[in-house]
């Protein structure tokens, strides 16, 4: 009998993961479902990426590249990080990787050792914890509550960091919130990290464009430039170039730890493909129009996703400044009974119900660390979102 690496105990399939596999599936077999759980933008690719693919195909760039990256995209996000966060990497900082995911994995298995502690702001992205377990180290939340617009207060940072802290993940904007971090918030975290000069700082910046209402996006380095030198800012194509299938994710950090992550980086998967690549670099180089008009689209999905959500009785849904989620707050649907019959004692009940009753998916807060609170993402078209808000209303004012 095969017996599976005791590693694996303690992680779960990604429960965002799991509901859009579910919704795919239900799809599949004829039911209309609404998905709003999956965080994968609705745009497409820009097609002067695809051009540059098409040409790098054409022009016999199908071989093995570079395993940290090939020079050109390692210097388009050069000028990137240089150009959009005054931030200077030689190319041997920069790390390329199959998405942001791996760029994280690599790290926490470069650095982590059974005993090291890595602080996460909660709630956050459901994977951050699972590498850290993967890893062998311990996963550290720390609660970033409404009340405080799911932000991290400076105070619960400098408590929650002890002498076997290694890490400490960031990520604003967030997700699943939207939160994000003004330059004062972030160099009030900073003010709390130069106390503690042996804790590593993970940047996960992947929604720095997509921020609203003229809210300025910042990266700790560039807030701070002391803590440079023990920071990993970590960015990729995903979001905001609608790149999610082309699997590209990159960082910029000190020379010895990107060495270190790109021996994990060669024997976990080596280079990324070569086309990815050559749409990446256009994409970085080329015009970046288009970022702020998606986003001002996403802007608006989220002034209606929002003013309707607050219209449902039991749920609240405050504004975030940034990324394309909302998490809604359900106290106020938690201990009701659906018209189902089915009794809802935590947002995982409400969500299972949600998809069972009226064919909508979305996250449950716990996924996150945080109830009782669901996550929808708005990386859709308004007349899905629109529908989807109409099914969770009729749920709601079902509710007994």
């Amino acid at each position: 009998m095969l017996e599976l690496a005791t590693r694996l105990k303690n992680v779960k399939v990604s429960a965002s993961a799991a509901m859009t596999d579910k919704a795919r599936e239900l799809r599949a077999e004829g039911v209309k479902i609404v998905s709003l759980s999956s965080g994968e933008p609705d745009f497409p690719t820009p097609a002067h990426a695809i051009e540059a693919a098409h040409q790098a195909a054409l022009a016999g760039d199908t071989k093995y590249p570079l395993q940290p990256g090939t020079v050109a995209l390692r210097s388009a996000v050069q000028r990137k990080f240089k150009r959009e966060n005054n931030l200077d990497y030689g190319l041997d900082e920069i790390l390329v990787a199959n998405g942001g995911k791996q760029i994280i994995f690599n790290a926490l298995f470069a650095t982590c050792n059974p005993g090291d502690e890595v602080v996460i702001p909660a709630p956050g992205w459901i994977t951050y914890a699972d590498i850290v377990v993967l890893a062998e180290a311990t996963p550290v939340a720390v609660a970033c509550p409404e009340n405080n617009q799911f932000k991290l207060r400076p105070t619960d940072l400098d408590a929650a960091i002890t002498p076997r802290t290694k890490w400490l993940i960031l990520n604003f904007p967030n997700n699943p919130t939207g939160a994000a971090c003004t330059r004062a918030e972030m160099r009030a975290i900073a003010d709390v990290l130069l106390k503690h000069p042996d804790v590593w700082i993970l940047t996960d910046d992947i929604y720095e464009h997509l921020t609203y209402d003229g809210f300025e996006f910042c990266t700790i380095a560039e807030v701070e430039p002391a803590l440079k030198s023990r920071v990993l800012t970590v960015n990729g194509a995903s979001k905001a170039y609608a790149m999610t299938g082309w699997r590209v994710g990159y960082c910029g950090g000190p020379k010895k730890l990107i060495a270190a992550m790109n021996n994990v980086h060669g024997q976990a998967t080596g280079p990324i493909c070569t086309l990815s690549q050559a749409a990446a670099t256009a994409v970085l180089d080329g015009p970046q129009d288009l970022l702020k008009e998606r986003a001002d689209v996403y802007r608006d999905r989220r002034d209606l996703v929002v003013k309707l959500l607050n219209r449902i009785p039991g749920i609240t849904c405050h504004k975030p400044e940034g990324a394309f989620y909302v998490f809604p707050n359900i106290a106020g649907c938690i201990g009701k009974t659906t018209e189902g019959g089915r009794r809802l004692e935590t947002d995982a009940d409400f969500i299972a119900a949600l998809l069972e009753e009226q064919h909508v998916a979305a996250v449950h807060g716990g996924a996150y660390g945080m109830s009782p609170y669901f996550r929808i993402s708005y990386a859709t078209d308004t007349e899905t979102l629109k529908e989807g808000l109409r099914r969770i209303a009729s749920f709601c004012e079902g509710l007994s």
